[in-house]
């Protein structure tokens, strides 16, 4: 159980610390469907929060079903060895994301071409529900975008496959989405502000590196399934003896 909420609190740190990412990234999304509302909504915070709400609603919940996918094909693979295979790949990919952010991996960005056949058939239903005019559109809009390519998202799904069980892994990348919101919340909120932030080649660098040290910390942290598994095999030796 400790191993599971460590897998929620990292996925919740990397969407944190990728702050910068997450402004560039889907910044510029958010900014273009918050250019898609009525003009009377865009002048007022108050009337625009709600269908900011609601993209970013539909595009967590699209993580959480990506999480749920993975963690239903990673699940075969949650014996003790596959689990600690599966464990280490997302350290691997969490530094590799890290180095990505602060602008010394850029190869890394083509890990994003994983996604692109899946946002080939979904982008043109997003330009179907433009110029968004409901709450219900923000939020279907919202599902789409939660699939556009972002090796961030996919670094997230690498984590959410090491708890090997589909409803968990759901919540890894929830907890993902949760801690991206304050970035992307205020991109649809303060665009100015948003922008001079992406521009920062410090913060990028800030948040590359703070990704990186947490994975190093979870490398390094006790592998809580490992010890468990063998509690478990330690009784069973026991149970049997006593026979």
């Amino acid at each position: 159980m400790e191993a599971i909420t460590g897998s929620y609190i990292t996925a919740f740190l990397l969407g944190l610390f990728s702050t910068v990412h997450c402004l560039a990234m889907c910044g510029s999304v958010i900014g273009a469907l918050t250019l898609s509302l009525p003009i009377e909504v865009r002048e007022s915070q108050r009337k625009m929060l709600p269908y900011v709400f609601n993209y970013n609603l539909g595009r967590i919940l699209s993580y959480a079903a990506a999480g749920a996918v993975v963690g239903l094909l990673s699940s075969p693979l949650a014996s003790i060895d596959g689990h600690t295979a599966l464990r280490y790949l997302s350290i691997i990919v969490m530094i590799a994301m890290g180095l990505y952010l602060a602008g010394w991996f850029p190869k890394f960005a083509k890990m994003e071409r994983f996604g692109v056949p899946i946002w080939r058939w979904l982008q043109p239903i997003g330009q179907k529900l433009l110029p968004v005019k409901t709450f219900s559109q923000a939020f279907w809009l919202g599902i789409v975008w939660g699939w556009l390519p972002c090796g961030l998202v996919y670094a997230a799904l690498a984590v959410a496959a090491t708890v090997g069980e589909p409803v968990q892994a759901a919540l890894v990348m929830f907890s993902f989405g949760l801690g991206t919101l304050p970035a992307v919340m205020g991109a649809g909120l303060f665009t100015g502000l948003v922008s001079s932030l992406v521009r920062a080649k410090h913060m990028r660098q800030v948040a590359g590196v703070s990704i990186i040290v947490m994975a190093l910390m979870t490398l390094l942290l006790p592998h809580e399934h490992t010890d468990e598994q063998h509690e478990i095999e330690f009784h069973h030796i026991g149970d049997g003896a006593a026979e």
